[in-house]
Formats: C-alpha cells, sequence, structure tokens
C-alpha cells in the first residue's frame, strides 16, 4: 500500500486514530484527521499527535465534499462501519480499512494475535510476558489491550513480534491482516447493539484466521462447537484448547494439570502453580502457552513465566480487606458472561455492584448463576431497570438502585460484614459513567482506600 502524496482520511481522533496519524505522516501522506464529535478540542488534539501541526482537522458533521478529495480512508475501531457515509465511501471505490490494516501494512517482524468475548487481555498479557523472556526488547504487546498497533509499527523490525489483542470492532475492517499465530477463546453475546446480530459479531471474530496459510496456525476452543466446524474449514494449521477433555492434538487440563500434546505429551504444570484462579483463567493460561510453543518458545521458559504471571489490573483484582471485608476489582466484567467468572471466583458472600451502559445484553444468566452467593445487588447505570426486571424474572428481589457510582460503593460497605466480599462486576459497559472500564476501577479502589 503506497500512500505517499494520497490524501487519507483518519476517521476517529481517539488513541487509534491518532496513532494512525502519525504513521500516516512518517509515509508522507496528507492526512486528515475528522471526528463527529463537534466539541472536540482541535488544539489538545494537535498536541497529543506531535508532528505536522497543519494538519486538518475537521469535526461535527461530514463534509461531504471530502468524498471528492480522498483516495483512502482509515476507520478508528470504535467507528461503525455501517455509517451512512461509509456506505458512499465505497459507492465512490473509496478504500475503507482500518487501523489495523494500516499497521500491519507497515509493520514488520511477526504476529501473534488474540481475540474472543473474554480473556483477551489476560491471555495477551501473560503471551506478552513469555514473548518477552524468548526475546527480550524486541517484543511489542499492542492493540485493544490500550497500546495502539499504528503506534508499534513504525519502531518494529523483521526480528520484532508483535503480540496483539483484536477486537471484533478491529477485525471487522481488515483486508490482509495475516498473523503468524492466532487464537479465539470464546464467544458469547457482546456488542450487539454495533455487529446487530451473533453472526455478525461471530464472522467478525472470525477475520483473525481468514487469510492464514499452512504455515500458520490457529488455536480453537475446543468447547465452542461453532469453532469446530470453523477450524475444519481452515487452511492452516488448527490446534485446539479444553478445560473439559484429552484432546488428541492440543492442550488441555487433566484433572489438575495442564497437558501439551504436539504430538509428544509434555506435562506443563499443576494449577496450584498458577498466581490466578478460575476455569477461565486456566483456559486463557492454555492459549498462551500453545500459541507461544508452536512459535517455537522453549517449554522451560513457558512455565517460568506462566508461573510469575499474577494476573491484569480490574479483572477479579483483590484491592484490599478492611473490618474483615475483602473488595475486589472486576471492573474489566463488561459483560454477563464476564461477570459470570467474577462470581464464581467468589468464596464469601457477596454484596455485588453492577449497571451501567446497555449494550443490548440479556442478564438472566448472570443472574442465576450468582448461586446463593450474592447477598445484596446494587445497581446503577442505564440498565438498572433492565437488570432489576430480570433479577425478578429469576427470582431474585435482593437488590436496591443507587444513583452514583459513589453511592454505591457507599453502600456496599454499608450493608457488608465480617467474611463478606464486596465485588464490583457491572456485566456493562462503563460508558455514560466513566470514559473507560480502567477509569471506572480505578475510581472503585480509590474509594475503597479511602474507607
Amino acid at each position: 500500500m503506497e500512500v505517499k502524496g494520497k490524501k487519507v482520511l483518519v476517521f476517529g481522533s481517539g488513541i487509534s486514530g491518532i496513532g494512525a496519524v502519525r504513521l500516516l505522516e512518517k509515509q508522507e501522506a496528507e492526512v486528515i484527521l475528522y471526528d463527529g464529535n463537534e466539541k472536540l478540542d482541535k488544539d489538545k488534539i494537535r498536541r497529543q499527535l506531535e508532528v505536522n501541526t497543519e494538519l486538518q482537522i475537521i469535526t461535527g458533521a461530514f463534509p461531504e465534499e471530502l468524498l471528492k478529495e480522498i483516495d483512502l480512508t482509515i476507520l478508528s475501531p470504535g467507528v461503525p462501519t455501517d455509517l451512512p457515509v461509509i456506505f458512499k465511501m465505497h459507492e465512490k471505490g473509496i478504500p475503507v480499512i482500518g487501523e489495523v490494516e494500516l499497521a500491519y501494512e507497515y509493520g514488520k517482524g511477526d504476529i501473534l494475535a488474540i481475540t474472543g468475548t473474554n480473556g483477551k487481555t489476560t491471555t495477551t498479557t501473560l503471551l506478552g510476558q513469555i514473548m518477552k523472556k524468548f526475546r527480550p526488547g524486541d517484543v511489542f504487546v499492542v492493540g485493544n489491550i490500550g497500546n495502539p498497533y499504528t503506534v508499534a509499527a513504525g519502531h518494529m523490525t523483521e526480528s520484532s513480534v508483535a503480540v496483539a489483542e483484536m477486537s471484533s470492532f478491529q477485525l471487522e475492517s481488515i483486508k490482509s491482516f495475516r498473523p503468524n499465530v492466532s487464537a479465539i477463546l470464546n464467544y458469547t453475546p457482546d456488542h450487539l447493539n454495533r455487529h446487530h446480530t451473533m453472526e455478525a459479531y461471530i464472522s467478525a471474530k472470525e477475520n483473525i484466521a481468514r487469510n492464514q496459510t499452512e504455515e500458520d496456525y490457529c488455536i480453537l476452543n475446543y468447547e465452542e462447537e461453532i469453532m469446530r466446524e470453523f477450524g475444519r474449514n481452515l487452511k492452516c494449521q488448527v490446534l485446539y484448547f479444553s478445560s473439559r477433555r484429552k484432546l488428541e492434538r492440543g492442550i488441555y487440563l487433566d484433572g489438575d494439570v495442564i497437558i501439551y500434546k504436539n504430538p509428544e505429551e509434555i506435562a506443563v504444570c499443576n494449577i496450584s502453580e498458577l498466581q490466578i484462579l478460575g476455569i477461565h483463567n486456566y483456559e486463557n493460561v492454555m492459549a498462551a502457552v500453545i500459541m507461544a510453543a508452536v512459535y517455537g518458545v522453549p517449554m522451560e521458559l513457558i512455565r517460568n513465566a506462566i508461573r510469575e504471571f499474577k494476573g491484569v489490573e480490574h479483572r477479579i483484582e483483590f484491592v484490599t480487606e478492611k473490618c474483615g471485608v475483602a473488595y475486589y476489582n472486576d471492573s474489566k466484567g463488561t459483560n454477563p458472561d464476564a461477570a459470570i467468572k467474577g462470581i464464581q471466583a467468589m468464596n464469601r458472600p457477596t454484596i455485588l455492584l453492577g449497571g451501567g451502559y446497555d449494550k443490548d445484553s440479556e442478564y438472566t444468566e448472570w443472574i442465576r448463576s450468582f448461586d446463593g452467593k450474592v447477598k445484596k445487588l446494587i445497581l446503577m447505570g442505564a440498565t438498572r431497570e433492565k437488570i432489576a426486571a430480570d433479577a425478578e424474572k429469576c427470582g431474585f428481589h435482593d437488590y436496591i438502585y443507587a444513583d452514583t457510582f459513589d453511592e454505591a460503593v457507599y453502600l456496599a460497605t454499608e450493608l457488608s460484614a465480617p467474611g463478606d466480599a464486596v465485588l464490583l462486576s457491572p456485566a456493562c459497559a462503563s460508558w455514560g459513567m466513566f470514559p473507560n472500564y480502567e477509569v471506572r476501577g480505578e475510581k472503585f479502589k480509590e474509594i475503597v482506600n479511602s474507607l
């Protein structure tokens, strides 16, 4: 892809858009940055760019006369692909790609890419730590994890390895992106307000492996029937992980021992050696282990890395214990399935904080997973009435409303007793109350530590 001298529109001014602008500027493209939010501070955006301060920045309504000028559009992940203006671009023959595709065109080295509804960040972080032990100083952990691939691409060499967390938003607009090793961890309903159907959501995730060839590997969850069907139709080499059964080839949990079999059978470790808990985390470990193993990382190095791994912030993170009450930050539980994992990890009577932005999720399975553990559910945000209605359907009546996040945390403290746990695991995104789940988690920890 040659962009030198071409007029390129970057659609979206978040961190991915900023990264795309920087990369395009280095390639001597004529860049226009557009964002539909007319309230954005253009001077603040320019300071973030740290490049051409004369760059044209447009906010608010899209000026359709631009369609006569631009040669290429780069979509940030947060921009829906079904906007009317995007359809007009397609009609006029203007190529539209995502920032992942742009980074792939100009980045060098190998790519290990991970997607799935839940567990992406944990698996990506762990695999990144394994690879940094194997290839010190030349590993880039990028993507949906908060470090834009476009920013790292300009620093990569032929010997570099990018460990990339890929969201469905990032994957739905790729064209030629081809990782050396890919993994799809799981599928549960999420982001249906964006993708509209579960089929479209899954299709976006599956793009991670569509361009892979016989030289590449795709790692799939054997317990998802739809993945087994998908795996049968891939050109690349497919291996599976399973927490429920032994596999002829792949990686699986046999009692308390993780076994890697390809074709030689190797005992990786006993789960008692790990510092993270829960079947979902053992699956994340297995995915990271097998991805590293097929890439050629020695097993002893992998063992050392997974034994040292302490998990990720905001994912069933122990905060502190005060007056006999343990506080856990699971702000990354942004959908019901992720939040179910949070509840399952609790071994105390629990005061649960839930609610937030509505992603068209259903909450009945989450509520049924309470299994007698939840003493009180404190609901907040746009979804609180919807969750309450689902709770009533399930026969769960021990819920109350909070008008603010702070009030919810203080209510949880008042309602708790020594021996209890207070768990922030909202089953919803943070938007509307916080810019992202990290800020929500940090606020929770700040309040708890100040009690």
